[in-house]
This record gives structure tokens, C-alpha cells and sequence, in this order.
């Protein structure tokens, strides 16, 4: 079953996608907060046959959950009635913060950085979310 990721911020929403086994995780697109993103999440959610959406909920480092959360939580509450599929969030403190440095560290420009941000902030969140809830069965530690 694939899973779909969201990185929910005021002006863009990044995508990140898994493989059919929940296994690997790659970076999808960035929308823009134009009116139309529930549209193309939709779509995006059928023609990718996609089986769970969750969406980083930007939990503050002392658990409260500002301002921040609450527009994600307003972006869930609009998405859940438009799909027949499981919406969840997932805690995503500092994968922004996370995103930022691994791309610092690959040499990515500024300007790229910031076209491609939220999906590398997506991707952590689906990778968190699949180690922790894995979909499919895994082999025993030897």
C-alpha cells in the first residue's frame, strides 16, 4: 500500500511518496496554497492508488500544539471528507530544520533549496511514520 506525505505550510504543501511496500520514500512536489491544492491531492491520491495520507503536524519541542498546528489541523479537517482513505497526522518536529541541513550539506543553492524543501521535509515525515508503523511484514533480527 502506498502512503502519501504531507509537509502542510502557509504557502506551499510538500509531497513525498512511498513505494507499493511501504519500503522506500521519495521526494513527489511542492504545491502552492493557491485553492486548488485539495484538488490535485485528490487526484494525486488516485492515480497514485495511495492508501494513507499523513500529514506533519508541527508539534512545539515542549508538546503544545501553536498556531502553526492548528492551520495543519484546519488542512486535515478539509481533507478527510474529500477522501475515503485514512488521514493521519504525524508528529514532525525539526524536519524542516533537518531538510535544511541535509541539503546544505549536499551543496544544494539557496534557490533550490527553496523549491524543493518541503518535499525533503515530507520524505522525513513518511520515513519517520513508515520505521514506527511499518505497512508491510518485515524479517526477524538475527
Amino acid at each position: 500500500m502506498r502512503a502519501i506525505a504531507l509537509d502542510v505550510g502557509e504557502k506551499t504543501v510538500g509531497i513525498a511518496l512511498s513505494d507499493e511496500l511501504g519500503i522506500t520514500v521519495s521526494p513527489r512536489e511542492t504545491l502552492r496554497r493557491d485553492g486548488s491544492e485539495l484538488d490535485r491531492l485528490v487526484e494525486l491520491v488516485r492515480t497514485e492508488e495511495v492508501g494513507q495520507v499523513i500529514v506533519g503536524l508541527p508539534v512545539s519541542l515542549n508538546g503544545s500544539l501553536g498556531p502553526s498546528a492548528q492551520a495543519v489541523l484546519t488542512f486535515v479537517e478539509q481533507l478527510r471528507p474529500r477522501l475515503t482513505i485514512p488521514v493521519v497526522t504525524w508528529d514532525e518536529r525539526l524536519t524542516t530544520a533537518e531538510a535544511e541541513k541535509m541539503l546544505i550539506s549536499a551543496n544544494v543553492k539557496r534557490a533550490k533549496r527553496r523549491q524543493v524543501i518541503d518535499q525533503v521535509a515530507a520524505t522525513l515525515i513518511l520515513q519517520s511514520y513508515l520505521r514506527t508503523n511499518p505497512t508491510t511484514p518485515r524479517l526477524p533480527e538475527e
